[in-house]
């Protein structure tokens, strides 16, 4: 499964421990393995106007999605003809991340992992609009991080 990690921020990010997680999310979610999903991590500056220009907000925010194509691409990969390659692009934010994982007391490696899942579930449809789409996006979420955390203690 294609991943591309690009750092354009000053903030200094596990890039390849990032595109395993990348990696292991998507197929853990049974996204056809042709599929191809780009990572930006980007200064608070130009968060913000992503931020402002996409979601009509002020100030940088922790994660964005832009969705590429249509949701095909999640199809099986035993499916006879794959979906689109482009899942899109999911933009993260460090600086807003160690804020975040400081006042959530826990790493930032797991803060960054965190919203790297939670932009990858909006990539493949999933939103927490309302109570009952949190709950399941939310829970997915948890699932998939869970899971992640088992493969490295295990892989250790």
């Amino acid at each position: 499964m294609p991943v591309e990690i690009a750092n354009e921020s000053d903030v200094p990010v596990d890039e390849a421990g990032l595109a395993r997680l990348c990696r292991f999310v998507l197929a853990d979610l049974g996204v056809n393995p042709l599929a191809e999903l780009s990572v930006l991590v980007v200064d608070t500056e130009y968060m913000a106007s992503l931020n402002q220009r996409w979601m009509g907000e002020g100030g940088p925010t922790d994660v964005l999605a832009f969705p590429m194509d249509e949701l095909d691409t999640a199809r099986r990969p035993d499916d006879p003809e794959p979906g689109p390659s482009l899942l899109g692009d999911v933009v993260l934010c460090p600086a807003v991340a160690v804020r975040q994982a400081a006042a959530a007391g826990h790493s930032f490696e797991d803060e960054l992992h965190l919203l790297t899942a939670h932009g990858i579930l909006h990539l493949l449809g999933y939103d927490h609009g309302d109570a009952e789409e949190e709950r399941e996006m939310f829970g997915v979420q948890g699932r998939v991080l869970r899971s992640w955390q088992d493969s490295r203690v295990n892989d250790r």
